[in-house]
């Protein structure tokens, strides 16, 4: 085979120079990009269909959904002043700021002596807990007069109508004759409401003479109302009021305040009488200050007295003017005289409640407040039940103050 010319002027010994090729790829490069969208198309498309999912692969979203805003004109029921404590009866609340229902420290004040002691008053149910001004309108309670409700921006509140007044209508039934010409004893356990164990018992454990007093607050104080009226006990509803220490002392939510206007206060007041129904009258949670003021305290009185309401003092503050005020409207009233467990031990109860009677004989009314403590409800249960073989008759609230009015 004949040389090229290249090949014969090569140098001896040294191979001959290599033709560089170029490599072909067997696709161009947006060949290769429609392949691998095919294939991933492919795959796509079998996912949806052997998928058991019914929406086929199609993204989604997940949304949580609040509860609808309340209406624009729903006034706050929150208020803007201090920490939120509580009072049992005639006990006032010190400590850190608290939310309702949760524990606190109560410090027990005798409206007579003056004498205090600390106890700890333990969280109720957890639905209990929470901001209490912020729930919603409660419903109509069974067993209501319908003539007596009133509609309010907060909900219904009683009313007296066609000659029907809330305190003769929801008073606890009674032997009045008998209780004309006998001692009588009547008991008032404050501070229900929040915590529905302890409410449970006073409702339970206690016979139905003895009156129920009821604060706005808890998750659902009208239920816990509601089956106390069951169980053929009357109820009073407490108002918080200003204490001398406020705000280091508060008794809760919308509490009417002394610094307050008339109509202020008196859209408080709204809140407070809307929480529950069937109740025969109101009385003072904490308030020393409040009910010791004249022109804070008339209003509140002329606008129980006009809804056919009765008023209750615990009888917690000496300069307490509500007496002259409800006579001023001519309306049933009674006061608190003996703070049964001040000091909450068997011995101490017992030996108050001794002398609820020996007041009992004295003037022939005698009325003792105390508060839910397991220890109180047990004591009371004991001593109400021999109560009538010493000649004392245990009566509702109402009967007493009914006596006193005409006595």
């Amino acid at each position: 085979m004949t040389e090229t010319a290249d090949d014969l002027s090569a140098p001896l010994g040294q191979d001959k120079p290599r033709r560089q090729r170029r490599l072909r790829l067997p696709f161009t490069a947006m060949q290769l990009l429609a392949v691998l969208l095919g294939l991933f198309l492919i795959t796509f498309a079998g996912f949806a269909i052997f998928n058991k999912d019914p929406l086929g692969g199609e993204p989604m979203t997940r949304i949580a959904i609040k509860p609808a805003d309340k209406p624009a004109d729903e006034k706050p029921a929150a208020t803007d002043h201090g920490p939120e404590t509580k009072q049992e009866g005639n006990h006032e609340t010190k400590g850190a700021p608290k939310q309702v229902g949760e524990p606190k420290t109560v410090t027990m004040i005798d409206g007579s002596t003056g004498a205090r002691h600390d106890v700890v008053i333990g969280a109720g149910d957890a639905a209990d807990k929470g901001d209490a001004a912020a729930s919603a309108p409660p419903p109509v309670m069974a067993g209501i007069n319908p003539k007596l409700l009133e509609k309010s921006r907060y909900g219904m509140i009683p009313v007296a109508t066609e000659g029907l007044k809330p305190f003769n209508v929801y008073a606890a039934d009674a032997d009045r004759a008998k209780a004309a010409k006998m001692p009588v004893v009547a008991i008032v356990i404050g501070g229900l409401g929040v915590g529905a164990a302890k409410t449970t018992d006073a409702i339970m454990k206690l016979p139905g003479a003895v009156t129920l007093a009821f604060t706005p607050y808890g998750a659902d104080p009208g239920k816990l109302a509601e089956r106390a009226r069951a169980q053929r006990h009357e109820i009073f509803l407490q108002i918080p009021m200003e204490p001398y220490d406020f705000p280091d002392n508060d008794p809760g939510p919308q509490t009417l305040l002394t610094s307050l206007s008339a109509d202020q206060n008196m859209d408080r007041l709204y809140w407070h009488l809307s929480r529950m129904q069937g109740y025969a009258g109101i009385a003072n949670f904490m308030g020393a200050r409040f009910i010791a003021t004249e022109p804070a305290m008339q209003p509140i009185i002329r606008e129980a007295a006009k809804r056919g309401l009765g008023f209750f003092d615990d009888g917690s503050s000496p300069r307490s003017i509500a007496a002259q005020a409800a006579v001023s409207q001519a309306m049933p009233f009674g006061k608190g005289d003996i703070a049964i467990d001040v000091v909450p031990t068997a011995t101490e109860i017992d030996r108050a409640l001794n002398k609820l009677e020996t007041t009992a004989r004295e003037r022939g009314i005698a009325v003792g407040t105390a508060s839910a403590l397991p220890v109180s409800i047990d004591r009371i249960a004991a001593w109400t039940r021999t109560l009538g073989d010493r000649g004392i008759l245990l009566v509702p609230l109402t009967t007493a103050m009914l006596k006193s009015k005409s006595s």
